[in-house]
């Protein structure tokens, strides 16, 4: 009985701090069955170089709310993030948020500092691993080498994330810029570092993963 009352209590205070900001009962409730989808990524997803508001994860965010799909999107994404910051980050992230859904989209930096693969390959499984005993669908967001770092890297690499996804059962994104970085004209989908694509590629980028990403949300 007790438990009850404090259960009962809890909810009273959640209720009336809502409404202390403004918000109605209803609009309290929908937040309340609202899944979140965590986006744990690096410059790629963390706006870098950008507008606010014109990345691929708050274009994401318009998307769900278009087509009416009952999720938010938390990008906890940092530019320069390897996958051992990513694999540290996610334990507070996961506690705090509760997501539905884990996209992981992290890799690239640890190519670009000549980290082992098999230190990408532990890093990426942990997380996934990790997302998922704390009840969150995976989707993992893989990247490609440029033809520079040599076809027998570029293979390996490319297999770190399909290797991962299927062992560890997540869903798999093999490229995340397919059609930006090997499409008929990519220097124009390029900020000037040619590094980090511009603001219009950001919605091809999103048109990569939304296939897959669909499949884990709530319909």
């Amino acid at each position: 009985m007790k438990g009850r009352v404090l259960e009962r209590r809890h909810f009273n205070a959640l209720l009336a701090a809502s409404l202390a900001l403004g918000s109605s009962p209803a609009v309290w409730a929908q937040a309340k069955k609202e899944a979140v989808v965590l986006i744990v990524g690096d410059s790629l997803s963390a706006e870098y170089g950008l507008r606010r508001g014109s990345g691929w994860a708050a274009l994401l965010q318009e998307r769900l709310t278009k087509e009416k799909v009952p999720a938010r999107v938390v990008n906890a994404s940092v530019s320069g993030d390897t996958t051992s910051g990513g694999r540290s980050r996610l334990p507070a992230l996961l506690k705090q948020h509760q997501p539905a859904v884990v996209v992981i989209e992290l890799g690239g930096n640890d190519a670009l500092r000549g980290l082992p693969l098999n230190m990408t390959r532990d890093n990426l499984s942990a997380m996934a691993r990790a997302a998922r005993e704390a009840g969150a669908k995976v989707l993992l967001v893989g990247m490609e080498m440029p033809p520079n770092y040599g076809a027998k890297y570029a293979q390996e690499f490319r297999d770190v994330f399909s290797g991962v996804a299927k062992a560890e059962k997540t869903g798999l994104v093999p490229f995340f810029l397919k059609g930006v970085a090997d499409g008929p004209e990519p220097l124009k989908l390029f900020q000037s570092d040619r590094i980090h694509p511009n603001e219009s590629a950001h919605p091809l980028m999103l048109a990569t993963v939304w296939p897959e990403l669909r499949k884990l949300l709530p319909r």
